[in-house]
């Protein structure tokens, strides 16, 4: 360590304090209670709906009437009768099951089963894939 210099010490004292109580801290029982204790005056105030397990925004609306009348129906279109009728019979001719079906238009089995069940909704891509695997006019006028 030469041609550092002279070394000298820091001999200053490191004072560590604590951080002071943070709000959440001040709220806490024995805080509360030991500040009762020194007579210190406490105010409580209770915040609307505190304690309750109802949002602010729960209360009925304007909203609520025009939502009571909506008679508008919100469900998906299903396929057809006639397309699950027109699916499985063309299946049938060409002596395919479902899963062979499926693979010939690369759509998984479940698929299949959906649209001859009539829980699918229908998708153009799906039924253009349909009439060229089984020759089938699905769509349209016959």
């Amino acid at each position: 360590m030469a041609g550092i210099g002279p070394m000298s010490q820091d001999w200053e004292p490191v004072v560590i304090r604590k951080r002071a109580p943070n709000s959440a801290a001040k709220r806490d029982e024995k805080t509360v209670n030991a500040a009762r204790r020194a007579g210190a005056d406490i105010e409580t105030v209770r915040k609307y709906n505190g304690g309750t397990n109802k949002a602010a925004s729960s209360s009925t609306s304007l909203n609520t009437k025009t939502l009571d009348d909506d008679t508008e129906n919100l469900t998906h279109e299903r396929v057809p009768t006639e397309l699950k009728k027109a699916i499985m019979q063309a299946r049938t001719e060409k002596k395919l099951t479902q899963s062979q079906l499926a693979q010939i238009i690369n759509e998984k089995p479940q698929v299949i089963q959906e649209y001859e069940a009539g829980k699918a909704i229908p998708n153009q891509q799906i039924l253009s894939k349909l009439e060229r695997a089984l020759g089938a006019k699905l769509r349209g006028k016959k």
